[in-house]
């Protein structure tokens, strides 16, 4: 008695600007326009400026920077000091990163591998 179900913690939303795909804003890496227009990796996600959101996985870094998605979020130009700073960070980053099927092993899905 009194008991009363317990609220789902809202989780913020974010959209990567290279693959389009929306994940937790967590999950995800925060590239910000400071106000004195220097572009930096924002790994806190609390830096104050234009931020645009990429996945943890170089390749939504590579076809961001060759793309210009980047640049159309942020709404400027990339250097090329910073797009070599940003290529930089990104060489450190997986390729791709595992799908949800591959996380699970893929069984669940395909039917529990008993046939």
């Amino acid at each position: 008695m009194g008991s009363q179900p317990r609220r789902r913690k809202h989780v913020p939303q974010r959209t990567c600007v290279a693959c389009r795909t929306v994940r937790p804003k967590r999950d995800l890496v925060r590239v910000v326009r400071t106000p004195d227009g220097a572009v930096i990796v924002d790994e806190t996600g609390k830096r104050s400026g234009r931020g645009a959101y990429l996945c943890r996985q170089r390749d939504c870094w590579d076809r961001a920077l060759k793309g210009r998605h980047l640049e159309r979020a942020l709404k400027m130009t990339l250097m090329t000091e910073t797009e070599a700073l940003l290529r930089t960070y990104s060489a450190e980053l997986p390729q791709l990163l595992a799908t949800d099927s591959e996380e699970s092993g893929g069984a669940a899905k395909r039917g529990g591998g008993d046939e």
